[in-house]
C-alpha cells in the first residue's frame, strides 16, 4: 500500500526580502511572536494537515499551513484581537503578524473557518498544554477554582422573538427559498445563478436559524409559569443564546464561559459553555473533566455561592474532592447559616461546619486570587463580545482563550524561549 501524498502547503519564508529589510528582520530575538511561532512548531498538527485535500503531485490550490493559522489566532488572542477581518489586516500592516505569516497571503474566511472548524482537535491541545505543564512539574492539581462568566452573545435583544412570531417567519423563510430555487432554475446566465445560489444560501441558512429557534421554545416554556408560557422568546440570529443577568446588574442574550484553573499556576484545566445563567450543579462536572483530561481528580475545589447545590457537593464529597462554597443566608436573619438543619445529610453538615472555620476561610481566599483572575485575564484579552454564533463555535472560542492562557502561563513559569517537545 503506497503512503498518502505529503500536503501541497503554503508555507512561511521568512528570509524574502520585504522593503528595506528580511521579513526575519522585524521582531526582535525575544518578542512573544517567536515564542508563540515555537510553541506551534513542537505541537502535534498531524490532525489537521490530514484534512487537506490538496497533495503533491494532485490537482487543488496549495492551502495555507495549519501551523501558521494555529500560531496567528494564538498570538491574537493574546494580544486581544478576536476578528478574522482585524487579524487579515494586521497580516498586511502590523509587524508581528506579518512575521507570523511569514509571506503567505491569508483571507478572512480561511482564518474564521479554521477558528470554528477544529473543536476536536483545540480539546486535545488544551489537555496537551496542561500534561506538558505537569511533567514540567509547574502545576498542581490538588486544589482548584471554578467560576464562571457571561460573555455577550452575537445576538440582540430585537431578535428574541415568541413562538408565535417565529413561526411566522419560518412560514415566510420557506416561501423565499422555495422561490429563489425557481430563480436559478429558471436563469441560465451563469453569473446570475450565482447570485441566485448565494441568496438561496443565506435564505436556507435563516430557515435553519429559526427551526432551531422553535426547536428551543420547549426548554424555555418550562422555565416559565404555567400562566407565562406565551411569553418565552428565543433569538432568530443566535437560537442557543440566553437572555442573562450581566455583571452591570442588566439582562442580555449571553454564554456562560466556566473555567476550572489550578490555585497552583493559575493554569486552566477545564473548559466548558452552557447556555444557563446558572452555575448551580456544576463543580462535579468540572472535576470529571479535569479528571478526563489528567487522570487525577483535585482534592479541593473552591467556588463562589452560585455553586451551592447540595447535591452537587454530596456527589463532589463522595468521590474525594472537599469542596469549599460559601453557605448562602438564610431567610431567617436570627439563624446561625452554619449550624446544620434538622434534614442535612451527614456531608451537607459537615460542609456548614466546615465553612466556619478560620482554616476553611483561609483556604477559600484562593478562589478570588485565582478564578477572578484568570476571568480578568480573558476579559482583558477581548472576551467581552462574541462574534460567533452557535454553542458549538462558542466553545472552541473559549477552548483558543484557554490555550493562550495556559500558553502564556507557560512562557512565564518557564521564563523564557520554550519549545513544545
Amino acid at each position: 500500500m503506497s503512503e498518502r501524498p505529503a500536503p501541497r502547503l503554503r508555507q512561511a519564508d521568512r528570509q524574502q526580502i520585504i522593503p528595506a529589510m528580511p521579513l526575519e528582520d522585524l521582531l526582535d530575538t525575544d518578542h512573544q511572536a517567536r515564542l508563540v511561532w515555537d510553541f506551534c512548531r513542537g505541537l502535534d498538527l498531524a490532525p489537521l494537515y490530514d484534512r487537506i485535500r490538496s497533495r503533491v503531485g494532485g490537482p487543488g490550490h496549495p492551502a495555507i499551513d495549519p501551523s501558521i493559522c494555529t500560531a496567528l489566532w494564538l498570538y491574537a488572542t493574546l494580544e486581544g484581537v478576536g476578528s478574522a477581518r482585524a487579524i487579515a489586516w494586521l497580516c498586511e500592516n502590523h509587524n508581528a503578524f506579518r512575521w507570523l505569516a511569514g509571506g503567505v497571503s491569508v483571507n478572512h474566511h480561511t482564518l474564521s473557518d479554521f477558528r470554528v472548524a477544529h473543536l476536536e482537535f483545540l480539546d486535545a491541545l488544551l489537555t496537551h498544554s496542561v500534561a506538558v505543564l505537569r511533567e514540567q512539574d509547574l502545576v498542581d492539581l490538588n486544589r482548584v477554582a471554578i467560576d464562571g462568566m457571561r460573555v455577550r452573545a452575537c445576538a440582540g435583544a430585537a431578535s428574541f422573538r415568541t413562538k408565535a412570531t417565529l413561526e411566522e417567519h419560518l412560514i415566510e423563510a420557506k416561501d423565499q427559498v422555495a422561490r429563489l430555487k425557481e430563480e436559478m432554475d429558471d436563469d441560465p446566465s451563469a453569473n446570475s445563478r450565482r447570485q441566485a445560489a448565494a441568496r438561496e444560501r443565506a435564505a436556507r441558512e435563516r430557515q435553519q436559524r429559526l427551526d432551531a429557534a422553535l426547536g428551543r421554545m420547549p426548554e424555555l416554556e418550562a422555565k416559565k409559569k404555567p400562566d407565562e408560557k406565551d411569553k418565552a422568546r428565543a433569538s432568530s440570529t443566535d437560537p442557543e443564546a440566553t437572555v442573562m443577568k450581566m455583571p452591570d446588574g442588566g439582562y442580555r442574550p449571553a454564554y456562560n464561559f466556566e473555567f476550572a484553573s489550578a490555585t497552583d499556576g493559575l493554569v486552566i484545566l477545564a473548559v466548558s459553555v452552557i447556555t444557563t445563567g446558572s452555575d448551580m450543579g456544576l463543580i462535579c462536572p468540572m472535576l470529571d473533566q479535569i479528571e478526563g483530561r489528567t487522570t487525577v481528580r483535585p482534592s479541593e475545589a473552591l467556588a463562589d455561592g452560585g455553586y451551592a447545590q447540595h447535591q452537587d457537593i454530596q456527589q463532589a464529597q463522595a468521590q474525594g474532592t472537599t469542596v469549599y462554597v460559601p453557605v448562602p443566608k438564610p431567610k431567617d436573619p436570627e439563624r446561625d447559616r452554619h449550624e446544620p438543619m434538622p434534614k442535612d445529610s451527614e456531608t451537607i453538615a459537615a460542609w456548614r461546619k466546615r465553612m466556619k472555620t478560620d482554616e476553611a476561610k483561609e483556604i477559600y481566599k484562593e478562589r478570588a486570587a485565582t478564578a477572578e483572575c484568570v476571568n480578568a485575564q480573558a476579559r482583558n484579552r477581548g472576551l467581552l463580545r462574541l462574534l460567533v454564533r452557535g454553542a458549538q463555535k462558542v466553545k472552541a472560542v473559549a477552548l483558543w482563550h484557554a490555550i493562550a492562557h495556559n500558553m502564556r502561563r507557560w512562557f512565564s513559569l518557564r521564563g523564557g524561549l520554550v519549545t513544545a517537545g
